[in-house]
Formats: structure tokens, C-alpha cells, sequence
């Protein structure tokens, strides 16, 4: 019953919204942060992920950032899920994907129009000189400084990513608010929607008369708002849509 509802859903609306969380990348080996086996549950979330603590002790975020970001992203390719939502896009069906993922995966996918609410780790930037450098470019770096030092002015680098404590891009948040409001269909993949103001998003969509469907494994706290629930994995269900 789910999928045709999903399809009735989807014919009917003419401006379609995803939202993606940790879930979708999850696929594409890319460790999750909450839930079963997260990363939080190795690592301590007011260190590694925390402005403050970067400010007292950069190296420590940089060790994560070379020990376990970095090899996982140097890995990691877009899954079904991804190019799903990209093909979404081409079609013309889907006008806007908004992510907290901060790996960059759903640009390498083929999407465009994405709004990385929570920035992106591959993009590193001189708090200093305001240089910018990619990922990659710093490997090298990486194995012989803790932390990395700006290849230009010698400066503290970080990568372009929003710790605790720190604000949203403000540019990024409000069109993300725009696309919620104005769309007829809003998507959630992959969210545990718990973290805000971004989980804010699919109910603002609801109450400005969108449909709503949730795709997670695990229960969110918007499931009893929502149109249709689907406990699946990202790829399955997206795949399931495209061939709807």
C-alpha cells in the first residue's frame, strides 16, 4: 500500500524537496554519527565536533579528521541512493536537496542544486589567510604536522564544516527554509531527525500543506506527522520511487 501511495504522492506534486542525513551516505561506507555502531559511540562528540575544543586543541580534531574522516572519504563512491535523487533532479521532479552530510557525495552523484546545511569536510580553508585547499591536497600534511599548517601563510586550518556551537551559513539555511515552504512533497532520507534547527525542515513543510515522507531505518520523532513511513534503507526506497 506504501507504494502506491508514494507514487499518488509523487505524480501529484510539481515541486519535490529531499532532505538527506547520514543514513544515505552510511551506504557508501561513511560512518554515522547516532544510532547503532555511531560514531559517538566512539568518540567523544564535545571534543571532536565542537568549536570551542578545536580552538584549545586543533591537533585532536585533525587526528580525527586524518584517522577516520579522511580514509572514509578517500573511499567512499555515491550509492543507488544518491544518483536516485540526482536522476530525480535531472528529470525535473526534484527542485532542491538539502543535506546535513558533510562529504560531499551527492555533488560527485550529479546533483546540483545542493544546500550543505552543515558545510562540507572535503573543503579546507585558513582561518588565518582565508586560503582555501582541498582535502586531498593536504594528505601529505596530514602524516607529518598535527595539526596541518596553511601551505601559504603558515596559518591554523579548518575544514569547512559547522561544529557546535557554531552558526548555520545563514545564506544556505534560509533558501533551505524557502525550498520546505514552498515545495508540495518533502523527502527525508537517512535523518534521525533529531539535530536543529535542520530537523525543523520537514515539519515546516508539512504545516505549509506538503506532503511529507520519511525513508530511516529507525523511528524519528516526526514519524506520527508524516504522510507515508517507509523503515528502509535509502537506496532500496529510492529505487522504488525512480521506478514509480
Amino acid at each position: 500500500m506504501s507504494g502506491k501511495k508514494v507514487k499518488a504522492l509523487l505524480e501529484s506534486s510539481s515541486h519535490v524537496v529531499a532532505f538527506t542525513g547520514a543514513g544515505i551516505s552510511a551506504e557508501s561506507g561513511i560512518p554515522t554519527y547516532r544510532g547503532a555502531d555511531g560514531l559517538w559511540d566512539k568518540y567523544d562528540p564535545n571534543k571532536v565536533a565542537d568549536a570551542e575544543y578545536f580552538s584549545l586543541d586543533p591537533a585532536y580534531y585533525w587526528q580525527f579528521v586524518r584517522d577516520v574522516r579522511y580514509p572514509a572519504l578517500r573511499d567512499a563512491a555515491p550509492n543507488r541512493g544518491h544518483t536516485a535523487l540526482a536522476e530525480l533532479e535531472r528529470r525535473g521532479r526534484l527542485r532542491a536537496l538539502i543535506t546535513q552530510n558533510v562529504d560531499g557525495l551527492h555533488r560527485d552523484a550529479g546533483s546540483e542544486n545542493v544546500l550543505e546545511l552543515h558545510g562540507n569536510t572535503r573543503r579546507i580553508r585558513c582561518l588565518d589567510c582565508g586560503g582555501g585547499y582541498s582535502l586531498e591536497a593536504l594528505e601529505e600534511r596530514m602524516r607529518g604536522e598535527m595539526p596541518p599548517a596553511c601551505p601559504d601563510c603558515g596559518g591554523l586550518l579548518k575544514p569547512d564544516v559547522v561544529l557546535f556551537g557554531e552558526p548555520l551559513p545563514e545564506e544556505t539555511l534560509q533558501e533551505a527554509i524557502r525550498q520546505s515552504r514552498s515545495c508540495d512533497c518533502f523527502l527525508a532520507i537517512g535523518s534521525s531527525l533529531a539535530v536543529q534547527p535542520a530537523a525543523s525542515l520537514p515539519a515546516m513543510a508539512k504545516q505549509a500543506g506538503a506532503g511529507l515522507i520519511i525513508v530511516n531505518k529507525e523511528e524519528t520523532p516526526l514519524d506520527a506527522m508524516a504522510d507515508i513511513v517507509l523503515r528502509d534503507s535509502a537506496s532500496s526506497a529510492l529505487d522504488g520511487v525512480l521506478e514509480r
